[in-house]
């Protein structure tokens, strides 16, 4: 890697550190886990055959559900393989350009005019509407108000109280899926998102079939319930994960009139550049999780036994000078990377789970930021962040913008 100098303009530094931010040790053991920092020791894990998920309380799911056909998320080997393989067409760059795109920029200018009209908005629920109507397309579930169903998961995810799986067990969204399994006949939220949404959807789509995720799903003879969960979880993956994204580009461009003007003026190739050094700075989802099956040796020679837990830190192999040059924690789109390593550096993962939402997410955050940046807009107070313990992920609270009149 040529030897970068300092980041010449700085536009910001990240918002979201909380003490995990080091890329050093790489690698080291503590009590019975594997802490894993450095930027290439942390890929090399993800892209290893000899890993299984651990992350998003996987291995609580195997032992609640052992006979039920599992989500793609906590799936390994031949059948995520094919899982992945066969939803991929839904996701790819070409299809998203084609099939969504349309689609996001009528629903980002209607939102975009209503903020414009409105005059000031807390972003929120503006988001969580926008990445709803997206992401019901491409799962879906077209069969229901959507304006309702993306209240109907806001309250979902946001709930709280729930019991949990076991002492100190999972919290927040994806721990939520979790109780959801064990609790999948008894949970108001979730039962309430099964009848308005999800039942009418599958309906609809064993008379209908269509080309997406839940026709796929019917086809593959997964049952209404193995459906739910699916619907569950690509609403944690697609829909929550990608308004908290748009919330925290925006809550860093409207805090930077410069990178704002870079934003703006660049064309679609620069706006991504900019968007990839955002998601790097602060990645939505902060930690992973992987369970070795083998031994697993790393290139520097460190050697992780079989039946180990290791813990992935992104957010620390996101801030690796030696993978992403000096002044990791801070904003800077142009910066030298590593050869082989990512604008958003390791933020979508790597290896058989690799976000396979990548392209959508960043081409609906962009049309939509597009506009709202265009607007004479700018924060009306300081935002705050809470956090999901579980993933190390962040949610940005109180995002309120206001127009100038």
């Amino acid at each position: 890697m040529t030897q970068q100098t300092r980041c010449p303009v700085p536009h910001g530094a990240r918002k979201t550190s909380r003490g995990d931010d080091a890329s050093s040790p790489a690698v080291e053991l503590i009590g019975d886990t594997w802490h894993v920092r450095g930027h290439d020791a942390v890929r090399q894990v993800l892209r290893s055959a000899e890993v299984t998920q651990a992350g998003f309380a996987a291995e609580t799911v195997r032992r609640s559900q052992p006979r039920a056909r599992r989500p793609v998320l906590y799936n390994d080997g031949p059948e995520h393989r094919d899982q992945r393989r066969k939803i991929a067409r839904y996701f790819a760059p070409a299809t998203v350009g084609k099939k969504y795109r349309e689609l996001m920029e009528e629903r980002a200018d209607a939102l975009v005019a209503d903020i414009a009209a409105r005059g000031r908005v807390d972003l929120r629920p503006v988001t969580m509407r926008y990445s709803v109507d997206v992401a019901s397309q491409v799962v879906g579930l077209t069969n229901s108000d959507r304006d309702a169903m993306a209240k109907r998961l806001e309250a979902f995810f946001d709930s709280t109280g729930l019991p949990p799986i076991e002492s100190g067990g999972p919290a927040g969204r994806f721990g939520i899926i979790v109780s959801a399994l064990r609790n999948v006949r008894t949970m108001a939220p979730l039962m309430r998102f099964n009848r308005r949404d999800v039942k009418p959807a599958i309906a609809a789509r064993r008379t209908h079939p269509q080309q997406d995720v839940i026709s796929h799903l019917i086809e593959s003879g997964y049952s209404d319930e193995e459906i739910l969960i699916e619907c569950v979880t690509y609403g944690a993956a697609g829909m929550v994960t990608t308004r908290e994204f748009i919330s925290m580009a925006t809550w860093h461009l409207l805090q930077n009139d410069s990178v704002r003007a870079q934003y703006l003026a660049g064309d679609q190739a620069e706006r991504y550049r900019i968007l990839h050094e955002v998601l790097r700075l602060e990645p939505v989802v902060g930690h992973l999780y992987r369970r070795t099956r083998t031994t697993v040796e790393l290139d520097d020679g460190t050697r992780i036994p079989a039946g180990s837990l290791v813990d992935l830190y992104i957010r620390g192999g996101n801030a690796d000078e030696q993978a992403v040059g000096t002044d990791p924690l801070s904003l800077c789109p142009h910066r030298e990377l590593a050869d082989g390593v990512r604008e958003e550096a390791l933020s979508f993962g790597d290896g058989s789970h690799r976000c396979p939402g990548n392209a959508i997410a960043i081409q609906e955050s962009d049309v939509f930021l597009t506009r709202l940046l265009a607007l004479p807009v700018r924060l009306a107070s300081s935002p705050r962040i809470e956090w999901d313990e579980l993933i190390s992920g962040y949610s940005v609270r109180d995002i309120v913008v206001e127009v100038a009149r």
